[in-house]
């Protein structure tokens, strides 16, 4: 088989924030030409787009939590891609709830379904389906062009958050890590790996969030400075930043948090940037 060589495009990088430069977290490793999705945040299938990913092939998407920033995009992905001739049923694997989601969503586009398939508008009988697969730490998914590990991560009161490392059949590495805490668990699962993708808030824009934000940020999300102690120990080949909360700090601020203790490659992630 002649192998593609893979990469990591970062469909979204954005968090709650209505930031109209950056959509919702979503990530896509392309091996071998198939995408395979890391989150589905707002503006996904779009932004999957003009990335210049075929719609028929938005088929397999795994998801880090359940947070509404990282799963409102689902009805676009279910739906969308089947409109335009995705007749495989979408593939999506993550924690439990997620099934229930996916229910919920099928529900309450039932007529439009319904519509869609029989009242004359072309359409496939297979296309909007959705096969959940509940998953726990530990390889989750294989085929000849990846194998997709699982481990947990800490996101506050969240029972489960996963973040995803994807070995592909050309050797690359790619770890993302979903919402996360500073933990070992993304330690282990990168050990050395091409491209970290992880979330970041910047230390100096937190120490102006009122007492009620620093606690929550604190439990759910990973500092600048906490972040290199992460990469120091993980050894990426380059390390991603995504989901930033910059709270009024600049960007090549929040870059020079990262740096100033973590000597490795280090890159602020935009949407549809290439690694």
């Amino acid at each position: 088989m002649l192998l593609i060589a893979a990469q990591v495009i970062l469909l979204g990088t954005g968090t709650p924030n209505a930031d109209p430069e950056r959509s919702g977290p979503s990530v896509a490793i392309v091996a071998n030409g198939q995408p395979y999705l890391v989150d589905f945040g707002p503006g996904v299938v779009r932004r999957a787009s003009a990335a210049k990913l075929n719609m028929p092939d938005l088929k397999i998407a795994f998801v880090t939590h359940l947070h509404s920033d990282h799963t409102t995009g689902l009805p676009d992905l279910i739906l969308t891609p089947w409109t335009l001739e995705r007749t495989a049923p979408l593939e999506l694997y993550g924690p439990a709830g997620l099934k229930n989601m996916a229910a919920h969503i099928e529900a309450a586009y039932v007529e439009d379904i319904r519509l869609r398939r029989d009242r004359g508008e072309p359409s496939n009988n297979t296309g909007y389906q959705v096969h959940v697969h509940a998953i726990k730490p530990g390889v989750v998914y294989q085929d000849a062009s990846v194998k997709v590990t699982a481990a947990k991560v800490p996101h506050g009161a969240w029972p489960e958050a996963y973040a995803y490392r994807f070995d592909t059949a050309d050797g690359r590495s790619i770890v993302i890590s979903g919402d996360a805490g500073p933990t070992d668990a993304v330690v282990t699962l990168c050990n050395g790996c091409n491209v970290l993708v992880h979330e970041v808030y910047s230390t100096a824009g937190f120490a102006r969030r009122v007492p009620e934000w620093q606690n929550y940020h604190a439990k759910y999300h990973t500092s600048s400075a906490r972040l290199a102690e992460v990469a120091k120990k993980a050894h990426p080949g380059v390390l991603v930043l995504y989901h930033q909360l910059f709270w009024g700090t600049s960007e090549a601020d929040l870059l020079a948090e990262v740096t100033s203790k973590y000597t490795g490659k280090v890159i602020s992630g935009h949407d549809l940037d290439v690694f």
